[in-house]
């Protein structure tokens, strides 16, 4: 019972955890920037052939994350997805990275 009582604030915290991830507790608030300005000059790199690095790499996975894609999960709508998301980076891109686009 001692036991129990103990477990019990620990399943309810995983349960609201849970609760925020399934109901998309990972994007940004409305009206806040979907793309960080290092993730706006690390997609400015890799779209100018800047070469890509582990960072830069890293930088653009989160982004596309951030779009709903979910690389370790079974996605049986693969490339399906990951070309959405992509697309949806791309619109963040063009909204919110004007100073790393080129003029």
């Amino acid at each position: 019972m001692k036991n129990s009582l103990t477990a019990l604030p620990m399943l309810v915290g995983l349960a609201f955890s849970l609760a925020g991830c399934a109901a998309g507790g990972t994007t940004a608030p409305e009206g806040s920037p979907h793309l960080s300005a290092t993730q706006c000059s690390d997609l400015a790199a890799l779209k100018n052939n800047g070469g890509a690095t582990p960072e830069r790499n890293r930088s653009e996975l989160a982004a596309l994350r951030a779009a709903g894609y979910d690389p370790l999960r079974f996605d049986p709508y693969y490339p399906n997805n990951l070309e959405a998301a992509q697309r949806q980076v791309d619109r963040w891109y063009q909204q919110e990275c004007p100073q790393a686009q080129p003029r």
